[in-house]
């Protein structure tokens, strides 16, 4: 099985009508969501089969349109319930092991990184848009199934004598199960320490007896009455979601499909344009961000969610499809104004209505995709720019700052109550406090300043990294690019994972940052991915064979 496997582009925008591994059906709030895999139609087609209800990356773009579109398109639905559909007893058996064991290393750890953020945005949903998603296993869930399940508010399993859930990753695979699932079972879940490390070493699991004992489960019914129990319980939950959020009513907004021109040097859409440096050998690229020209308006063509939808894109490609590139300088360009008065819409609109809130959301879960992409980001402020409010999070989320010292002092910057915690990071604190760790009046000095901010000031508050005058603005600039490319890729991913992730930690850093960085280490141990480890003699009569030194 080899590791070299050179795979085409993937593209990450689907629609329900090309859906091949989901089936959604709506009564009322209460949406059911089946999971029936076409073992057929791998991500690449004639490489692997997804056997069992086995899920690749293709499956996992399915699954997030999926969260995304039921948000906006249907907010009467207050209950997802995601089981199995196919015949088998099973529900799901995790990442197919075939498309991990020939995927390159890069991609393994990218598609881990995408589950992850699906997952958690099933979460999210759950959280703050009065979504709940649960979890009813009518099979056994081994491996990234159980780790799909952990993802819901509660987990049911039927009680039938077979059905269980485990993460055999550790005996079976010789790596860490991907997708948060040691993380949920002692932050989200609470299971006890002791028991965890045995359920994550057992290799067929608990069945439902045992896994609703310690914790691993919610619910268990017989099969005799598995649908009975599941139908009474989705409708509880339905009526307390109901109650919590009223709010979530009237028709939905569809969302398009995204407009995307290729060029030669890269791609664009009507408000993101994406640009390859050739003379760095395409290993920078430039990510502008153009303002809005027209009003707000309730659809979902507004600048506020079309533009990150295209920024959410831009972002995904350039992870998969893109890994040579290492450095993303972001600009913006555009009325400031026009910025503010579609921010103000959004903050004011959230308040009371639904979709707002989910423009806002969105944009905030695009913003945490920033800050878990595992290249360097550079922002360039420039006269013209419209860094300001929500756009200005750009400038706080990249790795540094550069700011054009003009002689008008034109060239400026704004903060807004949009960047006081409206789009909070990962560790749950806004990137503001983020910036001034353990200086709060730092934060409430920069939080206070009202009006335009110009180079020299953003330098004092500690806003930007550099303020640069058009003397030194172009070298500095560059010798900042080419010194930044020059340097390991390896060693950079793992420093700016640290830096980003500052301060207390919570269940999503720990996924995000702790487990990436281990995950990433594993997937390239012999012990896992040599001739004899575990990851590729997956299936094959020998035993893997270990070495037993332990670092």
């Amino acid at each position: 099985m080899g590791h070299d496997f050179a795979y085409p582009p993937v593209d990450f925008e689907t629609h329900p009508d090309r859906y091949k591994h989901w089936r959604l059906s709506i009564d009322g709030d209460i949406a059911t969501l089946e999971m029936a895999v076409d073992e057929q139609a791998p991500l690449w087609p004639g490489q692997y089969e997804l056997k069992l209800n086995s899920y690749d990356l293709g499956v996992d773009i399915e699954l997030a349109d999926i969260v995304q579109r039921l948000r906006f398109e249907h907010p009467e639905v207050r209950v997802v319930v995601l089981t199995g559909g196919l015949d088998a007893k099973i529900f799901c058996a995790g990442a197919n092991i075939r498309m991990l064991g020939m995927a390159p290393h890069a991609f393994k750890v990218n598609f881990c990184k995408f589950t992850n953020e699906t997952r958690a945005s099933i979460e999210d949903a759950t959280r703050h848009s009065g979504q709940v998603w649960v979890a009813a296993l009518n099979g056994t869930a081994s491996g990234g199934g159980y780790e799909l399940a952990l993802a819901c508010e509660e987990i049911w399993l039927i009680d039938d004598g077979n059905a269980a859930v485990s993460l055999p990753e550790v005996p079976l695979l010789g790596v860490l199960p991907g997708t948060g699932g040691l993380t949920r079972l002692t932050d989200k879940r609470q299971v006890r320490r002791d028991i965890a490390d045995v359920f994550c070493t057992k290799a067929e699991g608990f069945r439902a007896r045992d896994a609703k004992r310690y914790g691993f489960v919610d619910h268990t019914w017989p099969r005799s009455r598995w649908e009975e129990g599941c139908a009474a319980r989705a409708r509880e939950l339905a009526a307390a979601a109901r109650a919590a959020h009223p709010e979530r009513t009237g028709p939905g907004v569809a969302l398009p499909p995204l407009s995307r021109t290729d060029h030669d040097d890269g791609w664009s859409y009507p408000h993101v344009d994406v640009r390859f440096h050739h003379d760095l050998d395409d290993r920078a690229v430039t990510i502008t961000i153009r303002g809005p020209t027209d009003d707000p308006r309730r659809d979902a063509t507004t600048w506020s969610l079309q533009a990150f939808r295209e920024l959410d894109d831009a972002l995904l490609r350039l992870r998969v499809n893109h890994l040579g590139v290492g450095l993303v300088l972001l600009r913006t360009e555009g009325d400031p104004d026009a910025v503010l008065a579609h921010e103000a819409q959004v903050l004011q609109g959230a308040e009371t209505d639904w979709f707002w809130r989910e423009v806002q959301l969105f944009q905030a879960r695009t913003l945490r995709r920033v800050d878990n992409t595992a290249k360097t980001f550079f922002a360039l402020i420039e006269p013209g720019n419209c860094f300001v409010g929500t756009l200005f999070e750009l400038c706080l989320a990249a790795d540094r700052s550069y700011m054009f010292l003009d002689d008008d002092l034109a060239n400026s910057i704004r903060l807004t109550d949009a960047n006081q915690g409206v789009f909070p990071m990962a560790s749950g604190i806004s990137r503001i406090e983020a910036r001034y760790p353990g200086d709060p009046d730092a934060v409430e000095a920069v939080i206070e300043v009202d009006g335009p901010i110009d180079a020299e000031q953003a330098e004092e508050l500690g806003l930007v990294t550099a303020a640069l005058d058009d003397i030194d603005w172009e070298d500095e600039v560059r010798i900042a690019i080419e010194e930044r490319v020059s340097l390991s890729p390896d060693a950079l991913t793992g420093m700016e994972q640290n830096l980003r992730f500052g301060g207390a930690e919570t269940c999503e850093t720990k996924i995000y940052g702790r487990l990436s960085a281990w995950q990433n280490w594993i997937f390239q141990r012999p012990n896992a991915v040599g001739e004899r480890g575990a990851l590729t003699m997956f299936g094959h009569p020998e035993r893997p064979v270990f070495d037993f030194n332990r670092t």
